[in-house]
């Protein structure tokens, strides 16, 4: 059996039951009550079954079958609202939502500042931010879970366009009471015997590893985390230092312990910021205007420290 109710006798019948009249259901719905009266019946033939129970100058009530389908009728209905509303706002480029990406060191240090800007300018668009390593992110944009994120140029497939936002060298993280922590700039060499704390993420990892083997040294490492403020407490209590690309503004961790932080000396790769989507994307207009403002705010230096 082949049925089609459409969402117009869905409606029809939905407000019907609200009303338990078939004449108020009309009038509500600006149709005239035998369009109303039609459908109804029509649908009640189609599914064989009694949708409404008539009451003799009483109205109408539903049946046991008819408030089942009322019931799923309005989950569908709502569904349907839903994403008529959602249709509208994808080629309006103030409004809608839009998913973006951020590797987690950056998305610490950039974001806040870049999603608050970015509200004020449309605020009837919505972010929503999604975290993740090198591979997820370069993942998500390849499957389009993600249409834009800020990220780094580490294992840049074919398919990801990316454009360079900032050239962020590394930096030495030490405990303020390190041997070194009041000069004004360190080497590798100087540290290489030192416990070392590894953020341990993809390409992050091996891209730490290339600092070291660019001096002619190995890492000495004591810990690995995942985590960024991790990295920092640990090097603020003393466990060993670390390497980092993305400075915070102040020099306290997450757990209060400070931390020292110089500039190496030794002529190595920074990491590169970028803005990444998917080459063949034709970028809708509110993500479009995302990325403009992102890129503006790294132009702009917004984020000098």
């Amino acid at each position: 059996m082949h049925l089609q109710l459409s969402f117009r006798t869905l409606r029809y019948i939905v407000e019907t039951a609200d009303c338990e009249s078939v004449t108020e259901a009309a009038r509500r719905l600006n149709v005239t009550q035998p369009s109303v009266s039609s459908a109804v019946a029509q649908a009640e033939k189609e599914l064989g079954v009694q949708i409404f129970i008539r009451h003799h100058a009483r109205g109408m009530t539903l049946s046991v079958a008819g408030k089942q389908l009322v019931d799923e009728a309005r989950l569908l209905l709502a569904q349907a609202t839903e994403f008529a509303r959602l249709t509208q706002s994808l080629g309006d480029p103030l409004s809608g939502e839009i998913v973006v990406g951020s590797f987690p060191t950056l998305a610490m240090r950039y974001m806040p500042q870049i999603i608050g800007g970015f509200a004020k300018l449309f605020p009837n668009i919505s972010v929503r931010l999604i975290e993740g390593d090198q591979n997820e992110i370069l993942s998500a944009l390849a499957s389009g879970r993600m249409e834009v994120a800020l990220a780094y140029d580490f294992a840049l497939p074919p398919e990801i366009h990316g454009h360079e936002l900032a050239a962020l060298p590394p930096f030495a993280l030490l405990a303020p009471d390190h041997r070194l922590a009041g000069e004004k700039a360190v080497r590798l060499a100087d540290l290489a015997d030192d416990p070392f704390i590894l953020l341990d993420l993809p390409h992050s990892r091996d891209y730490f590893s290339s600092l070291f083997a660019a001096c002619g040294l190995r890492p000495n490492i004591a810990f690995r985390t995942r985590s960024p403020e991790l990295v920092r407490g640990l090097v603020g209590n003393g466990r060993g230092f670390s390497l980092h690309n993305v400075l915070p503004l102040g020099p306290v961790a997450y757990d209060g312990s400070r931390i020292a932080m110089l500039p190496v000396h030794d002529d190595l790769p920074p990491a590169r910021a970028m803005l990444l989507h998917l080459a063949r994307q034709d970028l809708r207009p509110a993500v479009r205007a995302f990325s403009d403002h992102l890129r503006n705010a790294f132009a702009a230096g917004a984020f000098a420290a």
